[in-house]
């Protein structure tokens, strides 16, 4: 079979006839045909074509990249995510530094775990756990606001903090109870007074009794 009765022309001068027909017949081509077809550019030309290896090269392209494209983390970012989760798993279990919001934006905040793929993955790994916890007090409102924040979990935003009540009220105590000792205090002089005021009483009418 001739390099014309592959591209599917008579033999021709034309060069863009033979281009146009080639271009025609690799639309429907398998990779095998591509070759020859390839082949049959080259020989109805007369010369070697870089051109024609491109088409026969980009059906190979497109299917290696778009396996690429279905995932949404690498393995190394994947890595990432996995430690990220298991410090925050090891934080929660500390009572004492669970509780400090410069702990936590440390660890969620630190490059490479702040890139918005990583952040949005380790946010569905974690937010089952994670934000019911901090919906029903379990973390201080200032860690809770930070996840909300960061994590766009819109109802921690606005978490109001559990112990403003008791702040407030704690500071009353103290003032009742130091009042009853000053109480007491200032009651020892008045009586000391009072003695020797009627000590100083029976003195004086004494004395006139006297005379």
């Amino acid at each position: 079979m001739s390099c014309w009765d592959i591209l599917g022309i008579e033999p021709t001068q034309d060069r863009e006839r033979i281009r146009a027909a080639y271009e025609q017949q690799l639309k429907f081509a398998s990779q095998d045909e591509s070759r020859r077809l390839a082949d049959a550019l080259r020989e109805a030309l007369g010369e070697p074509l870089a051109e024609t290896e491109t088409p026969a090269a980009s059906p190979s392209v497109e299917p290696e990249s778009s396996p690429a494209e279905s995932q949404p983390l690498d393995a190394q970012d994947g890595q990432v995510v996995r430690e990220v989760v298991i410090q925050v798993n090891a934080l929660l279990n500390d009572n004492q530094r669970s509780q400090d919001v410069g702990i936590w934006k440390a660890i969620l905040c630190e490059p490479p775990a702040d890139k918005p793929a990583i952040r949005s993955a380790i946010a569905e790994r974690l937010e089952a756990q994670l934000r019911p916890t901090a919906e029903n007090g379990g973390l201080p409102a200032p860690v809770a606001r930070f996840l909300g924040d960061w994590f766009e979990w819109y109802s921690l935003k606005d978490v109001a903090e559990p112990d403003e009540t008791d702040v407030m009220g704690e500071p009353e105590r103290p003032a009742d109870e130091e009042e009853q000792p000053q109480q007491m205090v200032n009651f020892w002089p008045a009586v000391v007074g009072w003695i020797i005021g009627l000590a100083i009483l029976a003195a004086i009418f004494g004395g006139m009794g006297g005379h």
